[in-house]
């Protein structure tokens, strides 16, 4: 019974609150006095059963909680017969338990969805040299697998026959494929784009890259307990100490009105209220601006903030490859435009797009006679020329020769972190093209207004090479930047700086980011990311606009303080109550319902001053 009740919980909040407004309606309307008695008792007694079961289990384990003072409080007042206060309070009580806890179980989800990411069957050589589909999970280290285009690579191997690009976004977040040829390691959740290759199986099942993806994501969210609520903590000797007071008063004064009268004003109504009503104006406001905080555990971490590590791409960076600078060498460069688009049209790379987006309408010639070259480019004819489009070793390969200034040229868009696109005519150099992911706009600013906010470190984590990477954090001003890192290096990293004892948000939009979002403090996902990251994250930027973290991170800070200041006005409140009961002539139950009253007003509005919440610039 009681594990039912207590499931049911909410919906008898729900219920509590509707008898309430409808015992009120009653009061405004008709004004029939036994409706609004019986309403708020059968409210009271709704709302006051969670609460007393809990308190009754707090109990059995030695600990006194807040509960029990709210137990006592409802009892005291039915026995003075002031149901308005025990219906309010066991409601306001719930609520406020209910706002705190109803995002916790989200996060679970996000195993389920990296699970049913993974890939379920494999295509694997059987004696006779066939390949039969079968369960993955009866592929063994050693085996041989076919895997065709578009599909989704199994398991962790190397490549021993064929050739392909793969989308390796899954595990490093970046967004061009990678080719793979004899030799190279592919991961399992990767997709094989273009090509067929044929893998020995080197980690199977949870030993996979991916495997530890999401055994990282079940560890990093175990971690992370429930934090006690500062007003639990506070009620471990606030409510003993109200209960000692209560019985004090009526074993010296014989006055059970009194003792009760202690036991009601005690109750801490505004307390209870106060925290959750920061929460829901501060989630609000967030709301309207973009930012989704997932309970009010995540404001106070993200409150102290003093690191933010990045994903690049997808966060800091668009995740799409665009042309940086073109150069031009020589003569007819309208032309060589012509015989470059010609042999990208038949590309359908991620560089062979950004090219064609930037070279735009031109005129284009049948392409003869291609040649691949692997890990290098393609030299066809095009309008009966030979054409050479790919990177220096192809240009080496041709015997192109590099004046001093493409020399030049070369080294500089290199070292900022571009993939260069060569186009030689004939044997002779044309056009130059630097091409990267570029970084999304505003994201300077960003930077400035998180260190205006007190953020010491910004790091960046990749999966691009090093290279891209220290392109990148110069051009940001970033504090540190590391490329080449899996998932499980990026929590690794996450980890040792929890170790140091910062508190760390890391903001990521991908499957790969899912464990680092999960380990770090605050774990923040762009809205336009996969759905594992944002169900791990505790906080999510709407439309993925980074533009928005600055305002997330200020309205954190000020909704922390808010929430503080409500914590001060319910306490002082209560103990003027309580000593002015106690030392004075004047208190009376009246007037300290309506101090009481009041300090929940107050309370209230303090909070909704958080609706009001802009970041100053």
């Amino acid at each position: 019974m009681q594990r039912l009740i207590l499931g049911a919980k909410d919906k008898l909040a729900l219920a509590s609150g509707l008898l309430i407004a409808l015992a009120f309606l009653n009061r405004w309307t008709v004004g029939s006095g036994p409706l609004f008695e019986w309403a708020l008792i059968l409210a009271s007694i709704i709302g006051a059963l969670p609460i007393a079961i809990q308190a009754f289990q707090a109990l059995r384990v030695k600990v006194v909680t807040i509960d029990l003072l709210v137990t006592i409080a409802v009892l005291g007042a039915f026995a003075i017969r002031n149901f308005e206060e025990s219906a309010i309070v066991t409601f306001l009580f719930l609520f406020g338990a209910y706002l705190e806890q109803r995002t916790l179980n989200k996060t679970r989800s996000a195993i389920k969805e990296l699970v049913e990411l993974a890939p379920e069957t494999a295509l694997k050589q059987m004696e006779d040299g066939e390949f039969v589909e079968v369960d993955v999970e009866d592929v063994e280290v050693g085996d041989i697998l076919l895997v065709k285009t578009g599909a989704k690579v199994p398991v962790d191997g190397t490549v021993v026959s064929g050739e392909g690009s793969v989308n390796e976004a899954s595990i490093t977040g970046e967004s061009l494929p990678v080719a793979k040829e004899q030799g190279s390691t592919v991961y399992a959740g990767t997709i094989l784009d273009n090509g067929t290759l044929q893998i020995a199986a080197d980690r199977v099942g949870e030993d996979t890259t991916f495997g530890k993806i999401i055994e990282l994501v079940e560890e990093a969210q175990d971690s992370k307990s429930e934090a006690e609520r500062f007003i639990d903590r506070f009620a471990k000797y606030y409510t003993p100490a109200v209960l000692v007071i209560g019985f004090a008063v009526w074993l010296f004064s014989k006055d059970l009105e009194l003792a009760i009268t202690i036991l009601v004003l005690g109750c801490p109504g505004a307390l209870v209220i106060g925290v959750p009503v920061s929460n829901v104006a501060g989630i609000g406001n967030g709301a309207r601006h973009g930012v989704l905080f997932k309970g009010s555990e995540v404001i106070g971490d993200f409150s102290r903030l003093d690191t933010v590590v990045f994903d690049k791409t997808g966060t800091l960076t668009a995740g799409v490859p665009a042309v940086t600078e073109t150069k031009y060498y020589g003569e007819d460069s309208a032309e060589a435009l012509g015989y470059l688009a010609s042999i990208e049209r038949e590309s359908d790379h991620p560089l062979a797009k950004a090219v064609l987006e930037a070279i735009g309408d031109v005129r284009v010639f049948p392409v003869e006679a291609t040649e691949v070259v692997k890990g290098a480019g393609v030299v066809a004819t095009v309008n009966g020329r030979r054409v050479a489009v790919g990177n220096a070793a192809l240009m080496e390969r041709e015997n192109v020769k590099l004046s001093a200034e493409a020399e030049d040229d070369l080294a500089r868009l290199e070292a900022q972190g571009n993939s260069l696109v060569l186009t030689a005519v004939d044997g002779e150099l044309k056009i130059l093209m630097g091409v990267r992911d570029q970084i999304r706009p505003g994201v300077k600013a960003v930077l400035n207004k998180l260190k205006r906010l007190k953020v010491k470190n910004l790091v960046m984590l990749s999966g691009d090479n090093q290279g891209t990477v220290d392109a990148v954090s110069r051009e940001l001003g970033l504090t540190e930047a590391h490329g080449n890192m899996l998932p499980e290096e990026k929590a690794g990293y996450i980890k040792s700086l929890l170790e140091q004892g910062r508190i760390v948000a890391f903001v990521g939009d991908g499957v790969n980011d899912s464990p680092s979002l999960a380990l770090a403090q605050i774990g923040i996902a762009m809205g336009g990311g996969t759905d594992v990251a944002v169900e791990t994250s505790d906080v999510v930027l709407m439309n993925s606009n980074i533009g928005r973290l600055p305002h997330a991170l200020g309205l954190a800070k000020a909704t922390a303080r808010n929430m503080k200041q409500n914590i001060l006005i319910a306490v002082g409140v209560v103990l003027v109550l309580l000593a002015s009961v106690l030392w004075s002539d004047w208190m009376n139950m009246s007037i300290g319902m309506l101090v009481h009253e009041g300090s929940i007003l107050a309370v209230i509005l303090n909070g909704m001053r958080l609706l009001r919440y802009k970041l100053r610039t």
